[in-house]
């Protein structure tokens, strides 16, 4: 058995390593005063970077979690190595030759800890799959990349390699450099059959997958021949060093400008990553068969130092429904960042990587830049399903993307999106953000996320009796909308006459939001201004017009005293009241117009964009008529 390393060479070790370079390696670090550098702690989740270190005196402290050491014990926990390891990988940093005890030199292959034999043979392969490429067998892989616009150099730049068609190619290579096959099942390159151990990857393009830190601990490989019964991809399984809910492929080459940049690109394959860094987006990183998840965060966190002061994570995905889907889960996971998360998505549904191709590097660029706001891009996909040139359209996108909107925790930025909200429905703000923050409520009590706001009417059907009649909760009173529709409906069931000379018409166009006075509006219009000549059967009409739990309601309205002492007054309250109805629902028509206008693409429909500019205006002049009239 070799000997122990010499004392005096693990101090030499101590002394000579740069600590500050060897935590670079996994977490940003930044200026905290003179010869003090901060930083997210790796060893605990912290939104405020309180991991510090003192190159001078070759040492770190947590004073999160109280986590402390020096070079040695920092790459120890790291990378889950023995101490005796974490010295020879130190002394192999710094070049230095490090002695043992009783003239040993060292542990022998077979005595190095798992972890590092494990790291040796995915380094091995790596070399042999790189050196694979470049065989006349490769040619199908060579061909692969060059019809993917990948020439020698850029499959050198990213250890592009290739496995050979044999059953067992790597396997007697891996033998040859003195592995065991007990060593070589543990390393997730080889499957298991009746005659022992084969190569798991066979005839495939290989990309060498490694961690933050730069060394290789799996392979993802894409399958070139029909032949190949297996998946178009095909990964390491889970090991003791890949674990695909913590790998980032990319990630040790763009950790560097990830932090610099204070930008992390997510993309979804290897040739996406190849493409965005070839064309300039070197912040680009990519998940290895999974879902961009809470471990991959954490990766994220340490290398933007997502302490508050910006970066941002930015999600590239398909045009299609799935690439839709893929977002909206990026969008669960959002809350867990500080920096700002943002969506690309190519309106054509090309990748990074056949935009790059078809359009070139600008390209690819222009699609990182083009990003949106995460939050901005979930509330538009809730808006796509519905048709918002109908009213009913509208009140369902706005069900719809109220909890979204709800969703979002900084009370700076829901106040603005729910603005944005209102002005993409052309609906009024105060009726948004009554949804949205019945939505919170709602949520925050752990009810349902859809639905109508607290306090406001809401229509239902029972489970037991879909065919039953809807059942009605009473109005609000304290909402300024529902108010203002009942004392509409008040004055014209009490004083029908007030609807003469064209004010029918504009009373039976209105558009009543609150269900309840709804359902009497529309009674009162399918009972006919024609009936009010006699107002005991006018309102009695009415009454029968509307759902049975609704009567009660009509008598209420008909019997309410409306505020006026003389005949005078009652004239002025009357037209008032209809006056500041119909001005709302001017104000209605216009937000669904400046809707209309902010959905329409100017350049391409010039004639649609004046008209409605023009009807704009029209609707203005009425409104100022109103305004003069009462």
């Amino acid at each position: 058995m070799a000997g122990l390393i010499k004392r005096e060479d693990i101090d030499e070790v101590r002394q000579r390593t740069d600590i500050k370079e060897v935590v670079d390696g996994y977490v940003t670090l930044k200026s905290a005063g003179l010869g003090s550098f901060k930083g997210l702690c790796p060893f605990h989740d912290e939104r405020s970077p309180s991991f510090t270190v003192r190159p001078q005196v070759g040492r770190y402290h947590c004073f999160g979690c109280g986590e402390d050491g020096d070079a040695i014990s920092f790459i120890q926990k790291m990378d889950h190595s023995s101490f005796h390891e974490a010295v020879e990988k130190l002394a192999a940093r710094i070049g230095y030759e490090l002695r043992y005890e009783d003239g040993g030199t060292g542990p022998s292959r077979e005595e190095v800890g798992k972890r590092q034999r494990l790291l040796d043979a995915h380094k091995i392969a790596d070399e042999f799959f790189r050196a694979q490429l470049l065989t006349p067998g490769a040619a199908e892989a060579r061909n692969f990349l060059d019809g993917r616009g990948f020439d020698r150099a850029a499959a050198e730049h990213f250890a592009v390699g290739y496995a050979p068609q044999g059953w067992d190619s790597l396997l007697k290579h891996l033998r040859g450099q003195g592995f065991t096959d007990a060593e070589l099942r543990l390393t997730g390159m080889f499957s298991e059959g009746n005659r022992g151990i084969y190569d798991r990857f066979r005839g495939r393009l290989i990309w060498p997958i490694r961690d933050i830190a730069g060394d290789t601990i799996g392979f993802g490989a894409r399958k070139l021949f029909e032949d190949d019964q297996g998946p178009k991809y095909l990964n390491t399984p889970e090991t003791t060093l890949y674990k695909k809910s913590q790998v980032l492929y990319g990630i040790d080459l763009a950790k560097r400008n990830i932090a610099k940049d204070r930008q992390l690109v997510v993309v979804e394959g290897y040739t996406d990553v190849m493409a965005c860094h070839l064309a300039g987006v070197t912040t680009a990183v990519a998940t290895c068969g999974t879902a961009f998840g809470t471990e991959h965060i954490k990766i994220a966190r340490r290398l933007l130092s997502d302490d508050g002061t910006g970066g941002e994570v930015v999600f590239t995905f398909d045009g299609d429904a799935a690439g839709q889907k893929a977002a909206l889960r990026a969008f669960e996971e959002d809350q867990r960042f500080v920096a700002q998360t943002y969506v690309a998505v190519e309106p054509t549904g090309a990748d990074p990587c056949d935009l790059r191709q078809l359009k070139g590097d600008a390209a690819v660029r222009e699609l990182i830049q083009s990003r949106k706001p995460l939050f901005e891009f979930a509330i538009r996909a809730s808006l796509r399903k519905h048709n918002l040139d109908t009213v009913e359209g509208r009140v369902a996108a706005l069900r719809e993307a109220a909890p979204v909107v709800a969703q979002i925790r900084d009370s700076a930025i829901r106040p603005a999106y729910t603005r944005e909200l209102a002005g993409w429905l052309g609906m009024p703000i105060e009726d948004v953000s009554r949804y949205v923050g019945a939505a919170a409520k709602r949520a925050a009590a752990g009810g349902t996320p859809t639905g109508s706001p607290a306090g406001a009417v809401e229509q239902t059907t029972p489970p037991a009796a879909m065919g039953a009649a809807p059942s009605f909760h009473r109005p609000d009173p304290r909402d300024p909308v529902a108010g203002m529709e009942r004392q509409a409906l008040e004055v014209v069931l009490q004083e029908p006459a007030v609807l003469g000379g064209g004010a029918w018409e504009r009373f039976e166009a209105s558009h009543f939001s609150t269900p309840a006075y709804a359902a009497v509006h529309a009674a009162i219009r399918a009972t006919g201004i024609a009936q009010a000549a006699d107002p005991v059967s006018w309102v009695e009409q009415v009454r029968q017009e509307v759902p049975e739990p609704l009567r009660p309601l009509v008598s209420e309205l008909a019997v309410t005293p409306l505020p006026a002492s003389t005949p005078e007054a009652m004239q002025k309250y009357c037209r008032d009241i209809l006056a500041r109805l119909f001005e709302l629902q001017i104000t209605r028509i216009k937000a669904d117009k400046m809707g209309q206008l902010q959905r329409l693409d100017a350049a391409a429909f010039p004639e649609e964009v004046q008209r409605l500019h023009r009807e704009l205006m029209e609707l203005e002049i009425q409104r100022r008529a109103l305004r003069q009239d009462s």
